[in-house]
């Protein structure tokens, strides 16, 4: 969006409103105001369906407009929606102009506070106006929050291909869910992270990293803040493989040197796409340049070899790895939790950070969420929950009984500290024929 067309808008709500409360609705200066921010409407909406203004974190955006900086017309429209206790609004394509003179009318002469606002709204029957309603407690669910950052990948992606800039605001959004569930619910969201789609591997990839990249970050003890910024870089870290060949993307067999020089590329171009978006820091821009820098300083590209970036990089190139070889693959099958952690520990010092990936490691526990497990008494459950104190205790979803016969409702069972040593191995899913998202509420 063209942030000039952004602040003209907004100029148009603020001005628009200050005349309501002077003159009548028809008085010639307000229905100059009201047609020219009609006809600046009308722009913003032309090839979308709909548009969006509200705030986000306390900052009022406009489809993928932050107002960052200082600007009085912005700050005055953003008091306006908090004292309305209104998260914003939606325009969708085909509004009239005298849908916006009610709304405009409703908005200056005061339409009551939040849910007598939308009430209010609702009774007037705009067919193309709507407040934003707030996040319901579903949709802060692990599998909602996991949905949802699917479909921002998706539509960033989409952005992407078609040379735009994509937008940052539903991304900030999604991700500010996933950190608030890492801090809460840790390894809820984690065990989402299983879930995998080789036919769509960039894509989902995309939203793993980040998801797991989180509960790395969480291991080494960022902040909530600093988990946003993680988990917005590590969700954007692949932007730059779309404007590779897709043919050399998915190529099943070893890459020529030609090709892999082509793949060394993405890093650079993603740093590039998104560092013109809104709302992006120094932190992300390195977490996207540097995800395949290894921590001896070799890897790629030769231009971050040496560079000073962020701590966060490491964690993302941590997670991006994890998730990588837990990931069916058409050259490789995907390593089990437990294999994995043994796969992270080899690469410490070398590919990955030492601390940090023993950070990560103490946190899954032994048996780490997504485990299959064989206990004592030969019956096989899954692990679903770990505990955060201790790490040893853990939750399981017995799915098969002592005899190997596959229990067609799973029992619970807890494993609590000592009790946890009746684990006697770690099971493969594949040759038990388990498909372990399946089990995860």
């Amino acid at each position: 969006m063209v942030p000039e067309l952004a602040r003209k808008v907004v100029q148009g709500f603020t001005g628009a409103i200050k005349g309501l409360r002077l003159y009548p609705l028809r008085h010639p200066a307000v229905e100059r105001q009201i047609l020219s921010l009609y006809e600046d409407l009308c722009v913003l909406l032309r090839g979308r369906d709909h548009i969006r203004l509200g705030l986000l974190e306390g900052t009022l955006f406009i489809e993928d407009h932050l107002f960052t900086e200082s600007a009085p017309a912005a700050e005055e429209f953003g008091q306006l929606l908090k004292t309305l206790e209104i998260e914003g609004l939606e325009l969708r394509f085909g509004m009239a102009e005298d849908e916006l003179r009610t709304l405009l009318s409703l908005l200056g002469n005061g339409g009551g506070k939040g849910k007598a606002f939308e009430n209010n709204l609702a009774k007037l029957k705009l067919s193309h106006i709507s407040v934003i309603k707030p996040e319901e407690e579903e949709d802060k669910q692990p599998r909602q929050v996991y949905g949802r950052a699917l479909k921002v990948v998706d539509t960033i992606f989409q952005d992407v291909r078609l040379g735009k800039i994509p937008s940052s605001a539903e991304a900030l959004s999604v991700v500010k869910s996933m950190a608030e569930l890492t801090l809460s619910e840790p390894h809820a969201l984690f065990a989402l992270s299983m879930l995998k789609d080789y036919d769509n591997y960039t894509f989902t990839h995309s939203v793993n990293v980040s998801v797991i990249a989180l509960a790395v970050g969480r291991s080494c003890g960022l902040t909530e803040e600093q988990l946003r910024i993680l988990g917005f870089g590590s969700l954007l870290h692949d932007l730059g493989k779309l404007k590779i060949d897709v043919g050399i993307i998915t190529k099943p067999g070893r890459l020529t040197e030609e090709e892999f020089e082509e793949i060394k590329r993405h890093p650079r171009t993603g740093a590039d796409i998104v560092a013109g978006m809104e709302g992006v820091t120094p932190e992300v821009i390195d977490i996207v340049l540097g995800h395949h820098l290894r921590y001896d300083q070799s890897g790629y590209p030769a231009e971050a070899s040496g560079k000073k970036l962020s701590p966060m990089t490491s964690m993302a190139s941590i997670a991006d790895t994890y998730d990588a070889i837990t990931t069916l693959r058409s050259y490789q099958r995907p390593m089990t939790p437990r294999t994995a952690i043994g796969r992270l520990r080899e690469l410490t010092g070398t590919v990955l950070h030492p601390q940090f990936t023993e950070n990560f490691i103490a946190s899954l526990g032994t048996y780490p969420v997504g485990s299959l497990v064989r206990l004592d008494s030969n019956e096989i459950g899954l692990v679903v929950w770990v505990d955060t104190r201790d790490p040893d205790s853990v939750r399981l979803k017995i799915l098969f009984d002592e005899d190997g016969e596959r229990l067609s409702e799973p029992s619970r069972l807890t494993l609590l500290g000592k009790k946890a040593h009746r684990i006697v191995a770690e099971v493969d899913p594949f040759v038990k024929g388990v498909n372990i998202t399946d089990y995860f509420d």
